[in-house]
């Protein structure tokens, strides 16, 4: 069994992932590129959805990607202002999702891939 890395005391690790949306493919891939480079997210993933949702009372349906960017948690504040200065939507999506456990290896991964 591989090593898992330890929680902290509210049951969570240093490490997130932070999720938001694109309008298309071609912004989500210049978004992950310039949050990677940015050194804010050790890895992004993108996957196509369809979204439900209510925008200036009109009930609204959009196929849109998700990012999946997994970061540390001290650099949230960081990557929701650069989401937020790089984002084509008024009202970005920006949730952070606490890993409560997760590979060592891989882990660490993300701790080298997020420094400054």
């Amino acid at each position: 069994m591989a090593h898992m890395q330890q929680t902290g005391p509210q049951g969570a690790t240093p490490y997130c992932i932070v999720l938001t949306t694109t309008a298309d493919l071609a912004q989500a891939e210049t978004l992950a590129r310039q949050i990677v480079e940015a050194r804010l997210g050790a890895c992004v993933q993108l996957q196509p959805i369809e979204s439900f949702y209510v925008w200036k009372d009109e009930l609204c349906r959009s196929p849109e990607y998700r990012l999946s960017i997994k970061t540390r948690q001290d650099r949230f504040e960081a990557l929701a202002q650069f989401i937020r200065t790089h984002h084509a939507y008024e009202t970005p999506e920006i949730v952070q999702v606490p890993i409560s456990a997760g590979s060592a290896d891989y882990l660490q991964w993300v701790d080298a891939c997020t420094q400054d």
